[in-house]
């Protein structure tokens, strides 16, 4: 069966801070605007357990903060479609197909806020036990160990979040760093704080093991040169990102690093086509500049629009 055609002013990829806002802007100006998502709605802010650095709130969880930007653009009319993955996107034609599992969506604009995907974990074992102890998203599969021993490997902001809404399942937790943390101190604190966290850093792990699912790890004390075994049931990977761009390699200009390569303005070497967020090459990356990256590629993708349909 042929899969439906769907026509739509904008289509955003990426359903974070930055394509939410952009969701939000899209929407308040009447714009027929439809938000792609192929995991969850927030990206890897949504598990952030206190965020205190954006304007307007002295401290809210990442959940709360992207259930509000979520509402407001729902309010404003965008359609926000939850774990529908895109198959194929043709950025050059006019409008801009982008084909899903079920849809092809016929765009006059598209902004891209596909964010970053988690680093996998560097280890042979990681195929066999991938979805069977180890796993990239703890908003995901967090509930799965309930009262079970869970690692979390990472020394970042996002490690450490990460950690702190594991223990609400969790029995035991360890966190597990080849270096020293590089989380901010606030963040920091919290983890060395929490009763159910035992640190190890300096340490690496060098191998998992485990018959149908994963039952133990071995780390290495990197000062010591020790080794030792770790039951756990599962472990959370958490270190590095790499740019989700893959859809895109072959249409738009891409730095060194994978990211897109988009000024302040958002827009790409292709018009009608705007990155926004951790998506776009830049040299600062937080929450309120993924804000603005929407707002910005929203915005201009509004005076596109009335150009491309001769209004001025």
């Amino acid at each position: 069966m042929a899969k439906e055609k769907v026509h739509k002013d904008v289509v955003i990829v990426g359903a974070g801070m930055a394509g939410l806002t952009a969701a939000l802007y899209c929407g308040r100006m009447n714009l027929d605007t439809l938000v792609l998502e192929n995991a969850l709605v927030g990206g890897q802010i949504a598990n952030a357990v206190g965020i205190e650095n954006f304007p307007g709130f002295i401290s809210v969880s990442g959940s709360d903060l992207i259930s509000t930007v979520q509402q407001q653009a729902e309010n404003f009319g965008a359609v926000i479609d939850e774990f529908d993955s895109i198959e194929k996107v043709t950025l050059k034609e006019n409008p801009k197909i982008i084909e899903t599992e079920g849809k092809i969506y016929l765009a006059d604009v598209v902004i891209i806020a596909s964010g970053m995907n988690r680093r996998k974990l560097p280890l042979p074992e990681e195929k066999k036990f991938a979805g069977r102890g180890v796993h990239y998203c703890e908003l995901c599969d967090g509930h799965m160990y309930q009262n079970k021993i869970i690692a979390v490997m990472g020394g970042g902001n996002a490690a450490l979040d990460a950690a702190n809404f594991l223990t609400k399942y969790a029995e035991k937790l360890y966190i597990i760093h080849r270096s020293e943390f590089r989380a901010d101190e606030v963040t920091q604190n919290r983890v060395k704080k929490n009763p159910k966290i035992e640190i190890f850093l300096q340490t690496e792990i060098k191998k998992l093991f485990g018959d149908k699912k994963l039952e133990s790890v071995e780390i290495l004390d990197k000062k010591s040169g020790e080794t030792k075994n770790l039951q756990v049931d599962g472990i959370f990977v958490n270190i590095g990102v790499v740019p989700n761009t893959e859809l895109f390699k072959d249409e738009l200009n891409l730095s060194q690093s994978g990211r897109i390569i988009a000024g302040e303005d958002c827009k790409t070497n292709i018009a009608g086509v705007f990155a926004a967020g951790d998506v776009r090459e830049k040299e600062i990356r937080q929450l309120t500049t993924a804000a603005a990256d929407g707002t910005a590629a929203a915005l201009l993708a509004e005076k596109y629009l009335s150009k491309l349909k001769g209004d001025f």
